[in-house]
Formats: structure tokens, C-alpha cells, sequence
């Protein structure tokens, strides 16, 4: 199925004009340099091919990619490509000879005999110029060359090299292309009905290399291979095991390699060790782009320090268009975007992660349009609760999510971050995209640096808004379909002050315990009672809310409003019904009080600034007066 949707998206990208797409036989590739050489092969000069890239406010100089003949894979054997190779192969040039004193003449001399062998079967100057080239050189002799000394030091960063024949690429030779074209079809292969097109073809031995995954191997890692005993069947071995044609393979290698590349205009989204890519099976880009902007993942590696600073208005707007259709029941509204788009065309979103030489598939997804964008915004509407400070994003990136797993006290943050999310990146992307509850792994580290931080500088680190809107989610998606929530009424947007469960009214109790604590002492404590009590408070009640009560006597008789704190806390306590404080609660539970925490002490923070509102438009009419 994967192969399948890759090789038709591969047909969509060949009849795109504003894409070179490399066709069957050929792949493309970075190349750096370009050797032109006279029609008598004597080496002329090395032409540099780099091409200017913006990256970021800057300007960088990257190869030039193109479309070469296929290239052949390479782990540590010797094998050479036609006319496009690296430096040690085409010119016999590499720093690597203190290892192997005859590592780059191996290779040249590979690259000789593949080249002159395929070269001698065209009959025309391009052509005959490389051969006299490649039996007129020596590896020693072009190291001393002058075109090659001026170039040396980028020559052995290992880009690739082409040949031009007086300014004439020798790749664009209509009878080179024919004959190299021609040589793949008679290529004496096994021929097998293809798994992807149906047809009996050519079967690929070997699989394309799929470049462009994070922390996979450079040289690019496989998504299809058997190289061990162990993956033979029937006396079936590599690709005749499960049998592709050389042209879907290719195909496959070449779309999948153009997702994961900067050709593609829609970014990758990087979850942990989790790269996603996604397209549709439609020549409009638009769906992509779309696809991109509902999941908003605009909080990137580079931006987890100052993650709310960094915020996308413009997508948080279009978001908030299309929240405000689905929550009044109406269809989803696509038309939001640059252009109409049919939700019902098939959309597909691939998680790779890399192992070893191989890719791990973490979840392969294909759906309607339609149903990705109903999904997305179930996750937004799930998450939905009310902020503490006006400044925070309505729309919560699964990157966010996942950042408040990780202590921002620890050092190599991104070495941490990429560790901790090795599964749940793509366990939780699943979740949103499929609609199904979250992974629990998620909830238990949440609630784990729930009870392991503490706040700085009064910034709320231990129960902030992103993590308390993660646990209502986590338990209204966990519920959802099992016909009945024990915990509904805390699973609300705001401040529920009817709901009863002791967890939540607890969790109340420990906000309205803390402010009186603040409001006696003021902000700068050492340690207030929520670094001190509040893990075990939320594990275990018993053991410290009578302590909590003793204190809170000291902490009122201190308060300038005390007596309406101390109503306050009667309140909570007669809400109770008389019951003890509960010895252990569940970790549901111990989510749900973290809501009530949370709810009670955004209330204060709400009824704080209506408050503040109230004065400042009152001061006017005061001044008139005086």
C-alpha cells in the first residue's frame, strides 16, 4: 500500500512542469562539479556548479541538483556510476589513503572500466573525448593538475562530478541517453509480476536509498530490504522475496526522496525521531499546504525557548475560521484556504524513523481529506481550555505537547527531547489523525513532570496551561468511547464550581490553600506548599491536607482578605460532605485534581484582571469628579 500511493504521487510529479523529476533509469542528485574537457580529453578546467540557496536571513551556496543515470548503492563495496561520481572515483582523489593505500586507485579504476565499457558503444566526439580522458590520466597525475589543486579542498568534501565536452554536458547527449536507456532494459534481471503495478517486469534486486529522515544514515537507508538468510523464502532471496519492478522501485525511491527533500515546498514535521511527510493523490499542492496549516506545528526545534514569542497569527486565524463552523455544527469549510479543495480526495501522511541501514515505518495513513481536517480540530476542541494569560496560543502544537515531557532545566535539551520521544512522537501524530485516545505513555511523563518540576521566577512550570489542557484531552479521548465519563463535568473549559468528585474539589481546596499562603507572605517564598506538598497531595490527600489546614490557620490570621479565603475553603470542605480525605487517588484521579487545581486558579487569575478592568474604566470618571 505505502509503495503503491508513493509510485502513483511519482506519475503526478512527472507531468508537473515546474519539477524536474528524474524518470525511470535516471535519479537526481546533488552534483558540485563539473570537468570540461577538450575533444581530445585533456582536462581543461573544473567548473564549480553550486547554486545559491536561502536558508534562514542568509544566502548558502548548495550543489546543483540534476538528473543523472541511476546510481548504484554502496555500503563498502567498490562500485561505480556513469558519468557522475565523487571525486575518488571519477578523478581518483580522496584524503582516505592513510587507512588504504589504494582506496581512491581501486575506485578509479572501477570507474574507468564501468565507463570506457558503456562509453565505447556510442560512436560520437562526446563520447570518445571521456574514454581518451579516462585511459589518458592517472589518479597521480590529475592530483597534480592545476584545475584540480585550485578545487582540491572541495573535491574531497565527496560531492559529485560530471563531464562536459568543450561547455557541452555529456549527460544531455541524445545517443549517450539512448544507449544508457537501452542498457537498463537488456539488463539480464529475473522478470516477476510486479506487487506494485501488476505487470510482469524487470524485479529490482536491490532498493533505492531514501534520503533526508532524521538521524538515518547520510548515504540515505532502506524501506524495503532482505540481505539476511533469515529473510528468504521459498529460495527467494533480496528483492526476488517480494518482487518490485526496477521502474516502481525507482518510482517509489524517487517521490519518497522528493517529500523528504528541500524541493518540497511543504515542510516535513519533525516529532521526536518521527519525520512525517503527507501529500495527496492530486496534482494541487493546495491540499498539502492545508494539511500543513491545520496541524500548525508552528513550534519548531529552534524555537522551544521562547515557544509563545514565536506564535503564527495568521494560522492561529485561519484555525480559529474554521473552529468557529465546526462548533456550530456546520460542515467543514475548506474554502478558508487559497483554493477549493474537494474533501474527498485521498490524502496520505507517512511517520518514518530510522533504524540502523533501514527506515521503520511508524504509521502509514490514508483518508479522505476531509476526515484528516475533522480530525485535526477534534484535537483543538479537545484541548481547549481556558488560558491563564492572554499571550498563550489558542491552538496547540503536537511539538508543544511533546516539549513539556522534558525538564527545561536539562542541559543538550534537543538530545533529550529527540531520546524521550523516540515512540511517543508518532504514537501521538496516530492519535490525533486517526481520532483515537491518546498514547498513555504521554499522560504518565506529563503527570511525571508535573510532580518533578518546580516553578521559577513565578512562572508556572509545574502545572501550566499546555499541560493541563493535555490532561482534560487525554481524559476526554480515553472515555469518549466507552459509552460513559466518570469525569465529565471536570473535563470542561473552565472552572466547574457544582462538580463534587473529591479529586477535583481537592484540587481546588490545594489553589485556594495556596493563595492564602501568597497573600500572607507574599511572592517571594523560598518554597511555597506546591513545591513542597503538592506531589504527595495529589498521590495520597490523607497524608497532607490536614497538614495543609494546620498551616493555612497561620497563613489567614496573615491574609488582608483572610476571611474571604477562609469562606472560600469552608466551602470546599462542606463539598466534601463530611467524607475523608481520600488515602490514594488513581492517575485519573490525580488528573482530574490537577484540573481543579488549575481551573480554580485560572478563575483567580480571570476574576484578578476583571478586576483591574473594572478600576482602570472607573479612574476617568474619579478624576472628572475631583
Amino acid at each position: 500500500m505505502i509503495l503503491q500511493a508513493l509510485y502513483k504521487y511519482y506519475q503526478i510529479l512527472l507531468h508537473d512542469p515546474d519539477l524536474e523529476i528524474a524518470r525511470p533509469g535516471y535519479s537526481n542528485a546533488p552534483v558540485s562539479y563539473a570537468l570540461n574537457l577538450s575533444n581530445e580529453g585533456e582536462l581543461l578546467d573544473v567548473i564549480p556548479l553550486f547554486v545559491p540557496v536561502q536558508q534562514g536571513k542568509k544566502t548558502v551556496e548548495r550543489p546543483r541538483r540534476m538528473n543523472v543515470p541511476e546510481q548504484v548503492k554502496r555500503s563498502v563495496n567498490i562500485a561505480a556510476n556513469f558519468l557522475c561520481d565523487n571525486a575518488a572515483y571519477v578523478l581518483g582523489l580522496s584524503g582516505k589513503e592513510t587507512k588504504d593505500a589504494q582506496y581512491a586507485q581501486k575506485r578509479f579504476e572501477a570507474f574507468r572500466e564501468t565507463n570506457i565499457r558503456l562509453l565505447s558503444r556510442v560512436d560520437n566526439p562526446l563520447a570518445k573525448a571521456v574514454i581518451k580522458f579516462l585511459q589518458n590520466y592517472t589518479p597521480q597525475q590529475l592530483n597534480q593538475h592545476p584545475a584540480v589543486l585550485r578545487h582540491r579542498e572541495g573535491l574531497l568534501e565527496g560531492g559529485n562530478l560530471i563531464f562536459q565536452v568543450e561547455g557541452q554536458d555529456v549527460l544531455d547527449d541524445p545517443a549517450i541517453r539512448r544507449m544508457w536507456e537501452n542498457n537498463a532494459e537488456d539488463d539480464q534481471t529475473i522478470q516477476l509480476q510486479c506487487l506494485v503495478t501488476g505487470e510482469v517486469e524487470p524485479i529490482a534486486r536491490l532498493h533505492p536509498d531514501i534520503k533526508g529522515v532524521r538521524d538515518a544514515q547520510s548515504k540515505g537507508a532502506s524501506l524495503v530490504s532482505f540481505n539476511l538468510d533469515a529473510f528468504t523464502s521459498f529460495g527467494r532471496e533480496q528483492g526476488l522475496n517480494s518482487p518490485v519492478s526496477q521502474r516502481a522501485a525507482a518510482g517509489y525511491g524517487v517521490a519518497l526522496n522528493y517529500l523528504l527533500s528541500n524541493q518540497n515546498p511543504n515542510r516535513k514535521i519533525h516529532l521526536g525521531d518521527t519525520t512525517v511527510v503527507y501529500w495527496a493523490e492530486s496534482a494541487n499542492k493546495s491540499y498539502a499546504s492545508a494539511f500543513y496549516a491545520l496541524l500548525n506545528p508552528q513550534f519548531q526545534e529552534d524555537e522551544t525557548d521562547q515557544p509563545e514569542s514565536k506564535r503564527d497569527k495568521d494560522a492561529e486565524n485561519l484555525l480559529g475560521e474554521i473552529a468557529k463552523k465546526v462548533e456550530q455544527g456546520k460542515p467543514m469549510d475548506l474554502t478558508f484556504f487559497e483554493q477549493d479543495l474537494d474533501e474527498n480526495t485521498r490524502f496520505y501522511v507517512l511517520g518514518l524513523a530510522p533504524s540502523a541501514a533501514r527506515l521503520v515505518v511508524r504509521f502509514f495513513l490514508s483518508e479522505p481529506f476531509g476526515k484528516f481536517a475533522g480530525r485535526i480540530m477534534q484535537h483543538y476542541s479537545d484541548l481547549k481550555l481556558v488560558k491563564e494569560r492572554a499571550n498563550q496560543p489558542d491552538f496547540i502544537s503536537p511539538y508543544r505537547l511533546l516539549a513539556e515531557c522534558v525538564s527545561p532545566k536539562v542541559t543538550r535539551r534537543e538530545e533529550e527531547l529527540k531520546s524521550s520521544w523516540s515512540l511517543l512522537g508518532g504514537a501521538l501524530m496516530r492519535s490525533i489523525l486517526t481520532g483515537s485516545p491518546y498514547p498513555n505513555g504521554l499522560y504518565s511523563a506529563i503527570l511525571n513532570r508535573i510532580r518533578h518540576d518546580t516553578d521559577e521566577e513565578n512562572r508556572s512550570v509545574k502545572i501550566n496551561y499546555v499541560r493541563a489542557a493535555y490532561i482534560k484531552a487525554h481524559l476526554l479521548r480515553k472515555y469518549r468511547h466507552q459509552g460513559q465519563n466518570p469525569y465529565q463535568e471536570a473535563l470542561q473549559m473552565s472552572l466547574n464550581e457544582s462538580y463534587t468528585h473529591p479529586a477535583y474539589v481537592l484540587g481546588r481546596l490545594f489553589a485556594v490553600l495556596e493563595k492564602a499562603q501568597k497573600e500572607a507572605l507574599g511572592q517571594n517564598i523560598n518554597a511555597t506548599i506546591k513545591d513542597r506538598y503538592f506531589t504527595s497531595a495529589c498521590a495520597s490527600p490523607a497524608s497532607v491536607f490536614p497538614t495543609l489546614l494546620r498551616l493555612s490557620h497561620h497563613h489567614l490570621a496573615k491574609a488582608e482578605y483572610g476571611g474571604r479565603i477562609d469562606r472560600q475553603i469552608q466551602d470546599l470542605l462542606n463539598m466534601l460532605d463530611a467524607k475523608p480525605f481520600p488515602s490514594r487517588l488513581s492517575l485519573d484521579e490525580q488528573g482530574v485534581f490537577v484540573l481543579g487545581y488549575y481551573h480554580q486558579r485560572a478563575a483567580f487569575y480571570t476574576k484578578n484582571s476583571e478586576e483591574k478592568a473594572e478600576e482602570k474604566a472607573t479612574e476617568p470618571e474619579e478624576t472628572a469628579e475631583m
